[in-house]
């Protein structure tokens, strides 16, 4: 109770105090009980969190558990798993930024077989990222043209800025996570927001199979996850049993048939072949 408690009251101060702090920074001024009582809740509102994220750290390390797990359960506590996989999304996307520049790939060993998906979108990202930078100096010039003070016109800018920047880490990271086939498994990704792994003895069959009506990225239907780009998929996976599959925001499905995307579906199947699988 007392950790749910903690949950909604910061994530009903902190947008609170930032819109105190842009008007307070644009010159705006806010009357003195207004100011007050603000402030008063937001002290009240991290004492409770520190007070919860003591209590929950001294419980684990009276558990056993050493600093660092217990740090880490206190965190799994205090942040919803949805908002840690998007936090974690966010860095592991910048640190593509890093791979793409180094022309190196994660996840793909000696020996495997990678497969790209980028190539199909990768001319729709450009134009989005290009509207993006578009649309970041528009809005720019134009809160400047108003005389918008700094205290917006900034916290906008920054905010564009880091849409672009995500905007980059997402196509770099699809570049950087390929689909791969190894002697032991088949790996089905999609940037750092899914990652499949498919024991080769859980395939049943795999086939070339291409459909043009994806209704998303990543979804889930009748036991079917479908991997697509630009509402694409090409190779079809059908397993022996149904297989557990975590989804982007960390709930968990099981499925049966696994369709994917790949720029070359013959790369997939044929890597499949030479581990000494069959196709039908």
């Amino acid at each position: 109770m007392m950790i749910r408690l903690a949950r909604a009251a910061l994530y009903a101060v902190l947008p609170a105090e930032l819109l105190v702090a842009i008007l307070l920074v644009s010159g705006v001024r806010l009357p003195g009980p207004v100011f007050a009582v603000t402030e008063a809740v937001v002290a009240l509102v991290f004492v409770l969190e520190a007070a919860t994220a003591y209590r929950l750290f001294r419980a684990a390390r009276r558990r056993g558990a050493d600093r660092r797990a217990a740090l880490r359960e206190t965190l799994h506590h205090l942040v919803p798993m949805p908002v840690r996989r998007i936090m974690g999304f966010e860095l592991r996307s910048l640190a593509s930024v890093v791979l793409w520049m180094a022309r190196r790939r994660q996840g793909v060993p000696r020996g495997a077989t990678a497969a790209s998906y980028a190539r199909e979108q990768t001319p729709m990202l450009l134009m989005m990222l290009f509207a993006m930078i578009v649309e970041t100096v528009a809005v720019d010039l134009l809160l400047g043209a108003f005389d918008v003070p700094a205290g917006v016109r900034v916290p906008v800018l920054l905010i564009d800025v880091y849409g672009v920047v995500i905007g980059l880490a997402y196509a770099a990271s699809s570049v950087t996570h390929p689909h791969v086939v190894t002697a032991g498994e088949l790996r089905v990704r999609h940037g750092v927001h899914l990652d499949v792994r498919v024991p080769r003895d859980r395939i049943a069959s795999v086939r070339a199979s291409r459909k043009y009506d994806e209704r998303g990225m990543i979804t889930v239907a009748g036991g079917t996850l479908a991997v697509a780009v630009s509402s694409q998929t090409n190779v079809t996976v059908e397993l022996t049993g149904p297989l557990t599959v975590t989804r982007p925001l960390g709930s968990q499905v099981e499925v049966t048939t696994i369709r994917f995307f790949a720029d070359d579906p013959a790369t997939v199947l044929n890597a499949l072949k030479s581990h000494e699988f069959s196709t039908p």
